[in-house]
């Protein structure tokens, strides 16, 4: 899948429910984990989003369990529809396999590291970024911030991934990172998750819904677009008015 710029991921266990963000979103990240029959669902489907194939274990925050976990997941990623499957670090680190059969099927590989009670301090955050960029094409990185500081230390490490010229994904999660999940684009990032779900309660603290986050990014980058005329138009105007 061509990711030159920013895509964003409609979050869903429900395929039926494309239409509903297509206007909005690029991709269609499929919760295998949480889904009914995941495999009639992608088989039975027609729409137009690609699809990020993920079937999260429960010890990574998910709901599948070790039976057969992988094997659908590779199975998911022989349809056409499926351009990228996520699988954690610290799989693809032990299940060379796998990683063989989702390059066999023409897939991209999201390979991610979740910490749900913190973030890691800068050297290491880095580290696990180049690690997870080894194994995959995109590195995916979710830390819980505990202040401030912890969402600036992410945003920067996607910016370094990103100067280094790695793909890179990066979530602050919880409500003191929820703005990471704006601005983290204009810093690197290559793909933001938003859900699709109706039901609020559904959401994770800090989490978006996905046409408010389609919006707050655009309206952001088109502030940015504008004070960067802004700024040249002033630029050009202090040239006038300078004697000569």
């Amino acid at each position: 899948m061509n990711l030159d710029g920013f895509a964003l991921a409609a979050t869903t266990n429900d395929l039926s429910r494309e239409a509903d963000a297509r206007a909005v979103a690029d991709v269609l990240e499929f919760r295998m984990d949480s889904a009914e029959d995941p495999i009639g669902q992608l088989s039975d489907y027609d729409g137009d989003l690609p699809i990020l194939a993920t079937n999260r274990a429960k010890w990574f925050g998910g709901e599948a369990t070790d039976t057969g976990r992988l094997d659908r997941l590779s199975a998911a990623s022989r349809f056409e529809s499926v351009e990228l499957v996520d699988i954690e670090l610290e799989t693809a680190r032990g299940t060379g396999w796998v990683l063989d059969e989702f390059r066999e099927n023409d897939v991209d590989l999201v390979v991610s590291h979740h910490d749900f009670d913190a973030t890691p301090e800068q050297d290491v955050l880095d580290a696990i970024i180049e690690q997870c960029a080894q194994y995959g094409d995109i590195a995916k990185v979710a830390t819980y911030p505990q202040r401030n500081d912890d969402v600036l230390r992410l945003l920067k490490a996607i910016n370094d991934a990103s100067n280094d010229g790695r793909d890179v994904a990066g979530i602050s999660m919880g409500g003191l990172g929820s703005h990471s999940r704006v601005v983290a684009p204009l810093y690197g990032s290559k793909l933001g998750y938003a859900p699709l779900a109706e039901d609020t309660s559904e959401y994770a603290p800090g989490q978006i819904p996905v046409r408010k986050l389609a919006a707050l990014i655009e309206a952001l980058q088109i502030a940015r677009e504008d004070v960067t005329e802004l700024d040249s138009l002033t630029e050009k105007l202090a040239e006038r008015e300078t004697p000569a």
